[in-house]
């Protein structure tokens, strides 16, 4: 098969939306006209990588973004923290210029967005929540098909393809059907082909859903690369761990809205500040009266009673001879702090 033929069954196979980032917007072709892919690049100066200032975005009667504003210094991962629903698929997608905001304002790598979303896009790479790798292709040809999104020739891609495979661990493996690759592996190989055209800002969205916990380590490992290698990161997600692991700074989502912003700890600290009791096994609510006394906060979720404690010790003798109770005591996370902004636990 000839790489042309290659590229056309790699275009079936993405299909129109994934290719559609990669389409000039009318709105710039009426402005700007059919710029060379090589002729311009984002501004790579700028200390802010991206801004959103009072944006909103509704379908029909759904407000779906709600006077949104946060910016991304340049270097840093920020994290979007939700569930599914709170509207982070959609921000990105406005990001990209997929998607026209019906209020407010957004600059990517110093340029308005959807306005020039052309010339932003040249400066980012996007690693999609599901892989969308062609299973047909080799690992190499799914890089080197790629790379014609961006103007790239056969071999302006092959220069860099060795660097890439050597980013995603997939050296003995250039020559592998995508279909013969591990999940991870194809992870991986997704996060080296939104690098083909060395970006400056990563939109990442939840790339570690449905892998095992070997593989998210992996790809955790991964991102600290890029991070090091001074790229900004947009890293959406539902998994406490992750955000905690790999964001800067990130912003807590609930139905659109920013609820807080800041860094892990620093969320944690303000919104917690204590340890952390999970009581199960029992009725919760019959043992509010028992625990309350000695501690800050209570939430009952579900069947746990989580109790913010300063002494867990005098929670645990309140409890003492009570049969079938389990106690766990941990230090606080970003689930608790989404707990204690929603009165409710993160969902998938």
């Amino acid at each position: 098969m000839s790489q042309d033929q290659k590229h056309q069954v790699l275009k079936r196979k993405l299909g129109p939306e994934d290719l559609r980032r990669f389409e000039t917007p009318a709105i710039e072709r009426e402005s700007h006209g059919q710029t060379s892919a090589k002729s311009s690049v984002p501004d790579s100066a700028s200390t802010v990588a991206v801004d959103f200032a009072g944006v909103t975005k509704s379908y029909g009667n759904k407000v779906v973004v709600d006077e949104l504003s946060f910016s991304v210094a340049s270097g840093e991962c920020f994290g979007l923290l939700g569930p599914n629903g709170a509207g982070k698929s959609t921000i990105a997608r406005m990001l990209l210029g997929m998607t026209c905001p019906d209020a407010g304002a957004i600059t990517v790598l110093g340029v308005p967005v959807p306005a020039r979303a052309r010339l932003a896009r040249r400066g980012i790479g996007v690693v999609p929540q599901f892989d969308n790798l062609d299973q047909e292709l080799t690992v190499r040809e799914n890089l080197l098909v790629f790379g014609r999104y961006f103007g790239m020739s056969t071999r302006q891609s092959e220069a860099v393809i060795p660097s890439l495979l050597e980013f995603a661990r997939l050296e003995r493996k250039a020559d592998a059907r995508v279909s013969e690759l591990s999940g991870g592996m194809k992870r991986c190989l997704t996060m080296a082909r939104a690098l083909i055209n060395d970006p400056q800002l990563i939109v990442m969205d939840e790339p570690t859903t449905g892998l095992d916990p070997h593989a998210r380590h992996l790809i955790w490992e991964r991102l600290r690369a890029l991070l090091a290698r001074g790229k900004t990161i947009i890293l959406t997600t539902h998994f406490m761990e992750e955000a905690e692991r790999l964001c800067d700074r990130l912003c807590v989502l609930e139905k659109g809205r920013n609820i807080a912003e800041g860094g892990p700890q620093a969320l944690i600290d303000e919104h917690i500040g204590c340890q952390v009791m999970e009581i199960y096994g029992g009725d919760p609510h019959e043992l509010l009266s028992l625990v309350k006394p000695h501690s800050q906060r209570i939430e009952v979720s579900g069947e746990t009673l989580y109790c913010y404690a300063p002494d867990p010790d005098q929670v645990r003798t309140q409890l003492q001879g009570r049969a079938g109770l389990r106690l766990l005591l941990r230090p606080a996370n970003l689930e608790d702090v989404f707990l204690r902004l929603t009165g409710r636990e993160m969902e998938e």
